[in-house]
């Protein structure tokens, strides 16, 4: 089972290797058909300024030759061909300068066509053309001819020579011509033709004689064996691992109780021990199949790079994992300096900002005031501060991000925006609002206020919302828009200074004084708890009804938040009082016809009432008596 999965495993990877080839000759294609094009462009450009020196070439010979055939001319004629020759020369220079200009902007742009060896090694590049022969199909036909020589068993490599023709130097063995050095191949590489022509020709020799050597009767055998050595120790590596796998699953089998317990919090088990156990397995078997993949991933390019002929496959199957690592590494090292750059702005802007609160913090305590800027700004002002201080930062840091400049970086900036501002413009709105009404002060946390027909205290201010608890300790949430479109109502805010005014009314019949009536409503104030005394309590006769007046009672608290106890404590009185001075309540409508009909005073107040009116006029005989003894 386990040699089937390998074999599956190596079926796989090798059938991957092939992908990759064929993705890189896929790769290689393309690249080397905008290379054609590229090179035929500026072939085309060289092969006319190299027609112009060849033909200014035979015209510096043939004058060359007159001036010396013709001795005994005159000055005049002497001076006229040496003045040709001068103007024949400078061309010369000047086009070879341009060639330099053009081959030099070709380097950047250009790539060579290799002339490979019988083992697809590359010994040199070939750019351009040579007649009618373009530069590929010189690489080519050079590489045919290299390999045909490898090829000769009574190859004799001393024998490849050197000859130097008209226009360039030729590399020959015997009566064939390998290669031909041109003077625009001797520019590509800023060299002369002989020191050009020199150095292929050594590449030449010691690649055939490397080659010839390398694959020698004794070389292959001694490559099978290396071979057989690699799969016997990847074999063997494949063995531990299968083995230290195992082990590692008894172990965890026999253990698993003392290492895997329950992940719960408090009465929720997020993962219970049966199943953190088959996680594990599973990702252990995961890590086990990744390490075969990664033993035969490795082995196949060490079994490639043995044999001349499968190297090609061991560099592309090795860069099919090294080239990414490669260009993340190239990536990190090539953004070193803007990452630099964004250390820099941060750390500097973490220490302006910790500046910028200690400032705020010190005005929040009273340390340091300034002149129209309340203390309780402070916080909230430090909040927007600070928002707008990041915001700079990124600003600052985001050309510097990778990618900041790719269009679809841009695009999905701009989407997210988009969204943003059509999504959150109620939730904008609040902010706005709640940063109004910050710097308003209508009203502080703890505050008793009414807002619309929600009565209770400030329990929260956010930037979106205000959250109020009512006296049966309701929390309302109001959005803060409504907070700054409505009127808001504060019983707190003058509370501690001037005092509340708590006021009741009550009405009461014609019949009873309204000194009386005020005094009775004024003591029962006083006699209500959190009430003060000074400022004093006062009473307003409101309006004349047609059965009764209406009475006012008026006094101050310093408790805004306990209103009801207090409305509630100062009715109480106000009906204790009033039954206890025989006051009768009018409110609401009250008629009674005075023919005997009860009075609406309770009968506790009532007979209290009846025996000290008895009381009074007792006394009231008892002095008449006395007066007339």
């Amino acid at each position: 089972m386990k040699s089937t999965q390998l074999l599956l495993f190596s079926l796989m990877l090798w059938l991957l290797s092939g992908f990759v080839i064929a993705q890189s000759d896929s790769s290689t294609l393309y690249r080397d058909s905008v290379n054609v094009a590229i090179l035929r462009e500026y072939n085309k450009r060289l092969l006319e300024l190299e027609q112009q020196r060849l033909a200014d070439s035979v015209v510096k010979a043939d004058l060359e030759l007159k001036l010396i055939s013709l001795k005994t001319m005159g000055k005049v004629e002497k001076s006229n061909i040496l003045e040709q020759l001068e103007v024949i020369e400078r061309n010369d220079k000047q086009r070879r300068i341009i060639m330099d200009e053009r081959i030099d902007s070709l380097r950047i742009r250009g790539v060579g066509f290799p002339v490979v060896s019988a083992m697809n090694d590359t010994l040199f590049y070939i750019y351009s053309k040579l007649g009618a022969s373009m530069p590929w199909e010189r690489a080519k036909n050079v590489s045919k001819r290299i390999k045909k020589l490898y090829e000769d068993d009574f190859l004799n490599v001393d024998s490849i020579q050197i000859v130097n023709s008209d226009y360039s130097y030729d590399i020959v063995y015997k009566d064939a011509v390998l290669m031909s050095v041109s003077q625009t191949d001797a520019i590509w590489y800023n060299m002369s033709m002989a020191e050009l022509s020199k150095e292929c020709l050594e590449k030449i020799q010691i690649s055939i004689e490397s080659e010839k050597k390398d694959n020698s009767l004794e070389r292959v055998f001694i490559r099978i064996g290396l071979a057989l050595l690699v799969v016997v120790v990847v074999l063997i590596v494949f063995r531990l691992v299968h083995k230290g796998y195992a082990l590692l699953l008894d172990y965890i089998h026999v253990n698993q109780n003392r290492f895997l317990k329950n992940f719960s919090y408090k009465d929720y088990t997020f993962l219970s021990a049966e199943q953190e156990l088959q996680t594990l397995l599973f990702l252990l078997k995961l890590f086990h199949w990744f390490i075969y993949a990664l033993l035969l991933y490795l082995t196949l390019p060490v079994i490639f790079s043995i044999f001349p002929f499968s190297r090609n496959w061991a560099d592309a199957l090795f860069m099919l994992i090294w080239s990414p690592f490669k260009g993340m590494i190239l990536s990190v090292w090539n953004y070193m300096p803007n990452l630099f750059s964004i250390l820099v702005i941060i750390f500097i802007m973490k220490y302006v900002i910790r500046l910028v609160k200690y400032i705020f913090m010190e005005i929040e305590l009273g340390k340091l005031t300034i002149s129209g800027f309340h203390h309780d700004w402070a916080m909230p002002t430090w909040s927007i501060v600070r928002f707008l201080l990041y915001a700079f930062m990124f600003v600052l840091i985001f050309p510097s991000l990778p990618g900041s400049n790719s269009r679809i970086f841009q695009g999905v900036s701009v989407f997210i925006g988009v969204l943003f501002s059509l999504g959150s413009s109620t939730a904008i709105a609040n902010m706005v609002a709640g940063l109004v009404i910050t710097y308003m002060r209508p009203f502080k946390i703890g505050d008793r206020i009414m807002i619309g027909n929600v009565t209770g205290d400030v329990v929260e201010k956010t930037l979106l919302v205000t959250r109020v608890m009512t006296i049966k300790n309701e929390i309302v949430t109001i959005p803060n828009s409504a907070v700054l479109s409505g009127n808001t109502t504060n019983f707190s805010m003058g509370a501690e200074e001037k005092g509340l005014i708590i006021n009741t009314s009550v009405s009461i019949g014609y019949d009873v004084p309204w000194k009386e009536v005020s005094g009775a409503l004024i003591e029962a104030a006083l006699r209500t708890t959190m009430v003060i005394k000074t400022p004093a309590p006062f009473v307003l006769q409101t309006s004349l009804e047609d059965f009764y007046v209406v009475y006012q009672i008026n006094c101050y608290t310093k408790e805004a938040s306990k209103q009801a106890f207090i409305y509630s404590s100062l009715h109480q009185h106000i009906l204790d009082v009033c039954n206890e001075k025989g006051i009768e309540i009018m409110s609401p409508h009250y008629r009674s016809e005075r023919d005997g009909n009860k009075i609406a005073i309770p009968d506790e107040y009532l007979s209290k009432i009846l025996n000290d009116s008895k009381a009074d006029g007792k006394m009231n005989s008892d002095e008449g008596t006395n007066k007339k003894q």
